[in-house]
């Protein structure tokens, strides 16, 4: 008599189950902040002025340092799309210029910012003790003291430097505020049973600190970094404004704007193209910061205000009232 031997079905690969609540949880997300319309305008808004700012100098054919000595303070037309200031600049090539350089600054200072205060916070919360009271006198330090005039005072000392010097200040005095924060919200995850249970395993603090702390606050931190670009380009605008950003030769909106705002009553375009970029760029962030903080926290006041949409009904009672 044969023996039947059960024939074996080759094993179905599934992911795990925090791979799969993590990809649900990134398209509930993604679902959230495309339902808001302001947000999407925002993103939108964001990579447009990006392409423009990087891609202008591909087809348009006047650089920021090119001059047109037959066209002087010509208002817009088709050879100069932003018209041309006192010495025959193209005002299009500059303000995508100074647009680079604003993005740029305010991303990296964004970054930065972020990161060390997520560093400087959970470290505080984490260790305790003379850690703590040693990184808080300093944050308490950093708040009492004038940041605006501290760059303003220091911004000359590197006029001849990289302007790399001029993003470290700006984040310098910008991380203390959400460096609290994260101080406060470090101490309640501390007490969890996934950090106690790694201590217990042996895993040192860093990691512990950067690998279950840290990400467990991803979404208040990507937030915050999204605030602290658009208040890291007001504030090189600013500087700038006063002449203590970027220097010449290179330019940022805050330095067309300064130059344009004497000219502005004769010469309006001079001022009301770089202002209006400054503008939209910081609106744009403040949306995308408004939709991603719905969209990871949909306990926030906005989204409860919104409310979930609700599903049409097809039964024949809905058809028929």
């Amino acid at each position: 008599m044969a023996v039947q031997t059960p024939s074996v079905q080759p094993a179905t690969l599934t992911a795990p189950p925090t791979r799969r609540r993590r990809s649900g949880r990134a398209r509930l997300t993604a679902v959230r902040f495309a339902r808001n319309r302001l947000a999407l305008f925002g993103l939108c808004m964001i990579v447009l002025l990006f392409v423009m700012a990087y891609g202008s100098p591909l087809f348009y054919k006047w650089s920021y340092t090119d001059l047109d000595f037959t066209a002087f303070q010509k208002p817009p037309s088709g050879a100069h799309w932003f018209g041309t200031d006192q010495t025959g600049t193209d005002l299009f090539a500059m303000t995508m210029r100074g647009m680079q350089k604003s993005l740029v600054i305010g991303i990296l200072a964004g970054i930065i910012c972020t990161v060390v205060a997520a560093s400087v916070g959970a470290s505080a919360g984490y260790f305790g003790g003379w850690v703590d009271r040693s990184l808080m006198w300093v944050v308490d330090l950093l708040l009492v003291m004038p940041s605006f005039l501290i760059i303003a005072v220091l911004s000359p000392l590197f006029r001849g430097s990289t302007w790399l010097l001029f993003v470290v200040l700006l984040a310098a005095f910008s991380w203390m505020i959400t460096g609290r924060v994260v101080r406060s919200m470090t101490l309640t995850l501390k007490d969890r049973e996934f950090v106690k249970a790694a201590r217990y395993m042996g895993v040192p603090a860093p990691v512990i600190i950067f690998r279950h702390i840290v990400p467990s606050m991803a979404s208040m931190l990507i937030i915050d970094g999204t605030i602290q670009v658009g208040a890291a380009i007001i504030g090189e605008s600013s500087l700038s404004y006063f002449g203590f950003g970027v220097q010449a030769p290179d330019v940022s909106l805050g330095t067309l704007i300064a130059t344009g705002t004497p000219a502005a009553p004769a010469f309006p375009w001079l001022f009301y193209f770089p202002a209006g970029c400054l503008v939209l760029i910081c609106l744009s962030i403040a949306f995308l910061g408004d939709g991603l903080r719905d969209a990871l926290d949909p306990n926030s006041s906005s989204a409860k205000a919104r409310g979930p949409r609700k599903p049409k009904s097809t039964s024949k009672e809905g058809r028929t009232s």
